[in-house]
């Protein structure tokens, strides 16, 4: 993507470059996300993390760049994947929040989730879970999560909003923008000797 410039507002400057490439950003979040549903069999309830650095996705150093109209491009190849399914998202947080949750108030009360008071922003919580928060019927944060399956984007360690079981998958997406992206599903714990069946 070509350098950002912005205007003395701080709004980004929408070249027709950049422009194309929010474009592709939003298309190779939306492949990713329908990929990674379909490999993990997601359905109506089931709750999907996502860990976003627009800093990464742009080039920059995670924590150092965050771009609103980028974190904007991805959730909108991300969010109506999901919704049209009837999964949950659940937006992480930047470290400053302590990697909190974003997502509906359904969610939280579905699974038992606690909320808690705070609302995220561009530097206090990131761009991808702001624009999450601004566009959901009822958000609402929570500290934890036991998510189905999630996209790391840009190594922003969603591991600990996974369910204790998780498994690594491949897609044929291997970048949303300029960041490499990791993806879990998760699946239930085996228990039992050598007598156990699990089908």
């Amino acid at each position: 993507m070509e350098e950002m410039r912005y205007n003395d507002d701080g709004t980004l400057v929408l070249t027709d470059e950049v422009r194309a490439r929010l474009a592709d950003i939003t298309a190779e979040a939306r492949k990713a996300t329908e990929e990674l549903v379909e490999i993990a069999g997601l359905g109506e309830g089931d709750v999907f993390v996502v860990g976003c650095s627009t800093s990464e996705v742009t080039g920059q150093l995670i924590g150092h760049a965050s771009v609103f109209p980028v974190a904007e491009a991805v959730f909108n190849g991300i969010y109506p994947v999901l919704k049209e399914k009837g999964i949950y998202i659940a937006a992480q947080c930047c470290e400053h929040l302590n990697r909190a949750i974003i997502t509906e108030a359904e969610c939280a009360r579905k699974y038992g989730y606690d909320p808690v008071c705070v609302v995220p922003r561009p530097k206090a919580g990131g761009s991808f879970a702001t624009v999450t928060y601004a566009t959901l019927n009822a958000p609402v944060a929570l500290e934890h999560i036991r998510a189905h399956a999630g996209i790391d984007i840009g190594g922003t360690l969603i591991g600990m909003h996974l369910r204790d079981v998780a498994v690594p998958v491949r897609l044929s997406v291997e970048k949303i923008g300029e960041a490499r992206i990791i993806c879990a599903r998760t699946r239930p714990k085996y228990i039992g000797g050598p007598r156990a069946q699990y089908e």
